[in-house]
């Protein structure tokens, strides 16, 4: 392995892709034996491991500056390149699927790696070649307008990130000329992000009529992997949210206006939880990054053995600067077994939070990596991934003081605010995705005034304080998902109440909550959604009752520390 720095991106032979894909078909399908068949997809896998790291290497350089014109032109022709590589995919899956030793390969590979590629075929195939390449294109106008998006504020040019430091200000007019200049950005740039989305929105609608669905909805719920529950039961999980936790965040944005001393909770009060200021890190970045070393080296060994080589090859980029994605990610290069870490620091919390929770991603990708032989089987679907992730911020609770000092209190008391707080919109950016797929013809001024709905049924208590543009319903274009990752959002929520039941026995029994979750995290994606959260020892989301269960200790301990 080398830094990251170091790594040469050399453009991947697309051609010689396919040409391999079609000899490992042909092999597939006169295999006369179910080792042939192994032995031809470990070969295919070897090229696409390859393949697929040049491509993180040229998606992550062209994320950390979207003005580089070299690769975002790379990226452009890989999304078109790659996107004619379906027809041979769609056969060599094909091949794989129909293969007479099917049952024989279920035994060796699991279940899984067959769901996952019945998916692949009912979502993606040559009709849809044109759709794909646009959506990608698409992807990347939106990442462009955002991150070129600016403002002075103060004598200081600012991105958005750099805006929401000074919405967490003590100084109260501080927080609103932020939240003003923060709105009135998202406003100048509204029209291009609208015209995006309804052409991102019509481009899908197409892709899922071509492949036969009914709507994108049934078909994204297809290719997201979500085999274990329907949109019925995710309206069910948003009722259990909307009954059991809006009306206790209610509570405690109640409490927070009584602790701030103000006469009503307005959207630019919400981010400062303590009058005297959130807690916020002690150190620069690289200072930052090294206490992190120093607490997963105390967490366990694997942890430990996992940031050293984090660190060591420089798997990350963290700080804000012009130009840079809005965000942050984890992502994989299976050919190094490296994982990446993209943040944008800017001085509050959340840059802590970013070395708990996408290095929780980032600790589960190292070790699947390392352990389960099919890249495709190394990471499960969103609804576990982010259970990695944000058990990983309540893990790390105990090391907070090296992190904020005098304040590790007020941290860990603001973190479980926001984790509790955050829910409720979580599922409104849920709710909001399935009725624009649900009527995909709709305007702008709709989605403006279907969000407004949305989000006084959730979050009855947000107020904009007259502000115009967010009051008729433009909040739900901050959301980045919606843009690029459509229907990726109501797992966070999902695998919030699975992290909720990890810390509520890492209270109880730390050790025995560390085994359960770092099973979990080695199982990696070679099962379902619902069998995975029996190896992790946790409770069905969807099940009634269980967001109660699980987020009754949370709601509990706010109310001592903050109430």
């Amino acid at each position: 392995m080398i830094r990251f720095s170091e790594i040469q991106y050399q453009r991947p032979d697309v051609e010689a892709l396919k040409a391999l894909i079609s000899e490992a078909t042909q092999k597939v399908r006169e295999a006369g034996n179910p080792g042939e068949i192994r032995d031809a997809y470990y070969a295919v896998q070897e090229m696409e491991n390859t393949v697929d790291s040049m491509y993180t290497v040229a998606h992550i350089r062209n994320t950390i500056n979207t003005a580089d014109e070299f690769y975002d032109g790379e990226m452009k022709w890989l999304r078109e390149e790659l996107a004619k590589t379906i027809p041979q995919y769609n056969a060599w899956q094909k091949a794989l699927a129909e293969s007479p030793f099917r049952k024989e390969l279920e035994s060796e590979f699991g279940a899984q790696f067959f769901r996952l590629i019945d998916a692949e075929l009912m979502t993606g195939d040559e009709r849809i070649i044109a759709e794909t390449i646009r959506e990608g294109e698409l992807r990347q106008e939106y990442q462009k307008t955002t991150a070129a998006a600016t403002t002075e504020f103060r004598g200081e040019q600012c991105n958005f990130y750099g805006l929401l430091k000074h919405m967490q200000s003590p100084d109260r007019e501080e927080r609103k000329e932020a939240f003003e200049a923060w709105a009135a950005l998202y406003e100048k740039i509204s029209g291009d992000l609208e015209a995006q989305y309804a052409e991102a929105v019509k481009v899908r609608d197409t892709k899922a009529k071509k492949m036969g669905f009914a709507s994108y909805t049934e078909m994204a719920y297809i290719a997201r992997h979500r085999f274990d529950y329907t949109q019925e039961d995710a309206a069910r999980f948003r009722e259990q949210v909307r009954t059991i936790i809006t009306p206790a965040v209610a509570e405690i944005h109640e409490a927070q206006r009584k602790r701030l001393g103000i006469d009503k909770l307005r959207y630019y009060d919400e981010g400062l939880k303590f009058p005297d200021g959130n807690a916020l890190p002690i150190g620069t970045a690289a200072e930052l990054v090294e206490k992190a070393r120093q607490m997963y080296r105390a967490m366990s060994p694997e942890t430990g053995e996992f940031f050293d080589f984090m660190r060591d090859y420089e798997l990350y980029d963290l700080e804000t600067k012009p130009g840079k994605h809005m965000g942050g990610y984890m992502t994989r290069m299976p050919l190094y077994k490296a994982p990446f870490i993209f943040s944008n620091f800017n001085g509050t919390e959340a840059d802590v939070d970013v070395l708990t929770h996408e290095a929780g991603h980032a600790f589960q990708g190292y070790l699947a990596m390392r352990s389960i032989p099919i890249s495709a089987l190394g990471g499960s679907t969103s609804e576990i991934n982010e259970v990695h992730s944000m058990s990983m911020e309540h893990f790390a609770y105990p090391w907070m003081e090296s992190f904020f000092g005098e304040n590790s209190e007020k941290y860990i008391t603001a973190h479980l605010f926001g984790a509790l707080c955050t829910i409720p919109y979580l599922v409104c950016v849920d709710e909001f995705q399935h009725e624009v797929y649900a009527k995909p013809d709709m305007t702008p001024q709709q989605w403006r005034e279907v969000w407004h709905k949305i989000e006084k049924k959730y979050m009855p208590w947000r107020d904009y304080d007259g502000n115009e543009f967010l009051e008729g319903g433009g909040f739900w274009m901050q959301k980045l998902h919606i843009f690029i990752y459509p229907f990726y959002y109501i797992e966070y929520a999902l695998a919030q109440i699975c992290a909720f039941q990890y810390y509520g026995r890492m209270k109880v029994d730390r050790k025995a909550a560390w085994e359960d979750y770092l099973r979990l995290c080695r199982a990696g994606g070679t099962k379902g959604y619902f069998e995975l959260l029996e190896i992790g020892n946790l409770l069905n989301p969807f099940m009634e009752g269980t967001v109660e269960k699980s987020t009754a200790h949370v709601i509990e301990e706010i109310r001592k520390r903050y109430m």
